[in-house]
């Protein structure tokens, strides 16, 4: 039987993309713009779940425990939690289909404090395939709890990047070593 398959955009906005995002990966980040574009339109074509889950701050937010670690970002309202790109053009064109669904998260894992599991699971997706950034920090939280859940993983490696690249070559080894994850 073949795996009912979702896809998760993982934070590809301007803030984590462009050049003067307050938390930019940069180049890595930009080089990716194409392969993760080229996904999404596929996923879209073939009548797939699409999730766009997008990590939200609040200004001045003092208790969040990002706070201590990374300067303001993705703040709720701001051009820098924009999508980045032509990804942002992909999803204003398909943003009213069912299968297309938009997501705040306030932590690295799409799962912590949302409902997406139960989405998930009342669509039947037994198999979810990562892109966006960065791949050792929201990507990685993210596999790792999709495969606490029992979901099989799937990496798009030309589609994941960080601002860290010792973390974002770690991040792919520990997908495909310690979680099981297919990497394509």
């Amino acid at each position: 039987m073949q795996e009912k398959r979702a896809l998760i955009n993982v934070d590809y906005t301007n803030d984590f993309v462009a050049d003067n995002g307050a938390l930019t990966c940069g180049v890595p980040g930009q080089e990716i713009e194409g392969a993760i574009t080229a996904i999404t339109k596929e996923f879209i074509a073939n009548g797939e779940f699409v999730i766009f889950a997008i990590d939200i701050h609040q200004a001045g937010d003092t208790l969040h425990p990002e706070t201590k670690l990374f300067p303001p970002h993705n703040i709720a309202g701001t051009a820098g939690r924009e999508l980045y790109g032509e990804l942002a053009e992909v999803f204003q064109e398909h943003k009213n289909k069912e299968q297309v669904y938009w997501m705040d998260k306030t932590r690295y894992s799409v799962f912590a404090g949302t409902d997406l599991e139960m989405k998930l699971r009342a669509r039947g997706i037994t198999e979810l395939h990562l892109v966006g950034v960065c791949t050792d920090i929201c990507v990685l939280h993210t596999a790792v709890d999709a495969y606490n859940k029992g979901f099989n993983i799937v990496i798009h490696e030309q589609a994941v990047a960080s601002f860290d690249a010792q973390g974002h070559e770690w991040a792919l080894r520990h997908f495909k070593n310690t979680l099981g994850a297919t990497i394509v």
